[in-house]
């Protein structure tokens, strides 16, 4: 028998929760376990990737019994704290080449896009009301150093026949955003914008509909191997058949798992409501926006009339564990208030509402992985999304649930399966130091881009050791 213990999260705080959080007033709509239960499935984790692998498993067969284990409430961890922005694995094509082949690539940008019309047809039909908008997702250059950052993966997409994108000239950019900032780029037409924490929440309340257990409240502290496998938590043990570990960031507790992935702070802000100066500059629809800079920014307006402005350059997890600062940083969020004025010099004043962080499980090969761990035939892994996870989770919902069924089908036989072909990280404290180097290395280097000035070679030298370059 092995025994894998995992870190219990630190609970945020209700005011250091994300503004979608706080938006609908979340709250745990489930009891905490008590006592002794057995299931055929537990899953790890009751955000995105573990609420859709019960959803996949439920619906191949529907007399499974699936128990989900969520420690604090659904969405409370990275699925309901990011962005907002819905996009296929299009913009990730290469990469996804790369790794898999072309074909396969191919194959899993086209059940992004279903993924993406799937969460259309719950809005639509009533099932989940998750202010879905789309409206495009745009990926734009504001330097010259970014100009082009799509090139390989549109050259793929010219090459299958197979092309989501349109150009985009400054004028359109300017009139779809109101900024000046960005001046040339794409757009996806059939991506956008959703309410992260409406579909999580949502997301628990269909699985609940469809006999799935849910037990808020109730961190694991323990797996332990064997048949069934044994998970412990506080009020209660859960045997399982089979258990799945969906815990996001959080799967670092894992050493095999914690050798190829590393996490990352994600600092996202909201702005107090100013739809009336984004109408007047011609910002009204809901539109994704990304900029190529390595620390991307991301954002968005809001059907309330805010701006939701991301950057991914924030901490770095030391071994992994992710503590208090990585719910909410406040000094962390100078970076966005300073960035969002160069995007939006209307907006220099505005009020920050919201500001808090959220860590992001990153492989180097910047697309996530599944399977099981050595030795454990029945406890099953999905992690390293990097940040792109809402039209992404309901495709690794069905490799894992092709794979906790044991089918013999495309998606348990896909090249995201296994850790094989992943690239194992340096040991600590190698791993944090480089990271620490690198990542400042890259934000004197994006300082110095988006005044279309160079960085010096050492700067270069450093920020282009990222893993997976």
């Amino acid at each position: 028998m092995t025994v894998f213990s995992l870190w219990k999260p630190t609970i945020a705080a209700d005011a250091d929760r994300s503004f979608w959080l706080q938006d609908i007033g979340a709250k745990p709509a489930t009891q905490p376990l008590a006592g002794d239960h057995d299931c055929d499935v537990a899953i790890v984790g009751g955000g995105f990737t573990g609420l859709w692998t019960a959803l996949r498993l439920k619906e191949q067969s529907p007399g499974l019994k699936v128990t989900i284990l969520e420690a604090d409430q659904c969405g409370a961890g990275a699925s309901g704290r990011n962005g907002g922005q819905v996009h296929t694995w299009y913009a990730e094509l290469d990469l996804l080449t790369r790794l898999v082949g072309e074909g396969e690539a191919l194959a899993l940008c086209r059940a992004t896009a279903d993924a993406v019309e799937e969460l259309a047809a719950l809005q639509a039909s009533g099932t989940i009301d998750m202010d879905l908008r789309l409206d495009g997702w745009m990926w734009t250059a504001s330097s010259t150093a970014q100009e082009g950052a799509w090139g390989a993966a549109l050259a793929l997409c010219d090459k299958t026949g197979t092309n989501p994108f349109l150009p985009l000239a400054a004028a359109e950019i300017r009139r779809r955003t109101g900024s000046d900032a960005s001046y040339t780029g794409i757009v996806e037409p059939r991506a956008g914008t959703v309410h992260p924490a409406k579909l999580a929440t949502g997301l628990r309340t269909l699985a609940l509909s469809r006999g799935v257990t849910v037990h808020e409240g109730t961190p694991v502290l323990a797996v332990e191997s064997g048949q069934p496998c044994t998970l412990r938590c506080p009020g209660g043990r859960v045997r399982a058949a089979k258990v799945v570990l969906a815990t996001n960031a959080w799967a670092s507790a894992i050493p095999e798992l914690r050798r190829y992935m590393y996490v990352v702070e994600s600092q996202i802000v909201a702005t107090e409501p100013v739809g009336a100066t984004l109408d007047r500059i011609g910002w009204t629809g809901g539109e994704s926006i990304c900029d190529a800079q390595s620390h991307v920014l991301y954002y968005h307006r809001t059907p309330g009339g805010r701006v939701i402005f991301g950057r991914g350059s924030g901490l770095i997890a030391y071994g992994g564990r992710i503590g208090a600062p990585f719910n909410r940083r406040p000094e962390g969020a100078a970076d966005n208030i300073r960035e969002l004025g160069r995007v939006y010099p209307e907006l220099a004043n505005a009020r920050i509402d919201h500001d808090w962080t959220g860590p992001i499980d990153c492989m180097a090969e910047h697309l996530p992985v599944f399977g099981t761990l050595s030795g454990c035939p029945n406890i099953f892994f999905g992690v390293g999304y990097n940040g792109t996870g809402i039209a992404q989770t309901p495709v690794g919902g069905r490799i894992l649930a092709s794979l906790v069924l044991g089918k013999d089908d495309r998606w348990s036989r896909s090249g995201l399966v296994g850790l094989t072909r992943r690239t194992a990280l340096p040991p600590e404290p190698i791993r944090y130091l480089g990271a620490r180097a690198v990542r400042h290395a890259i934000r004197i280097r994006n300082d110095l881009e988006i005044q279309n000035r160079r960085a010096g070679p050492l700067v270069r030298w450093l920020s282009e050791m990222t893993p997976g370059r």
